[in-house]
């Protein structure tokens, strides 16, 4: 436990970071996984589950809590698995 008052205060800083990291790191994952489950489900709305997962990348970005290559690296591949996805859903 700190003692310092400076040390303290950002102790509290940091408690509530991380917790609205967290928060947004779990919205995250679950858009994400909404949008695979749905492209490989070839669900209806799978295209607008995974604009929705790439809208949610960007706003992580914005908000620092993902790495600018990181967001790209999880867009291409969402991207990727949604174009190999559609040819199979118009067949």
């Amino acid at each position: 436990m700190a003692n310092i008052a400076s040390a303290q205060k950002r102790n509290r800083q940091m408690q509530k970071r991380r917790a609205r990291n967290r928060a947004a790191m779990s919205s995250l994952r679950t858009a994400i996984k909404r949008a695979r489950t749905a492209v490989d489900g070839k669900a209806a709305d799978a295209a607008a589950l995974v604009k929705d997962a790439i809208s949610t990348i960007d706003k992580a970005v914005s908000r620092g809590v993902l790495k600018k290559q990181t967001a790209a690296r999880y867009t291409s591949r969402l991207s990727l698995r949604g174009r190999a996805a559609k040819p199979a859903a118009q067949a």
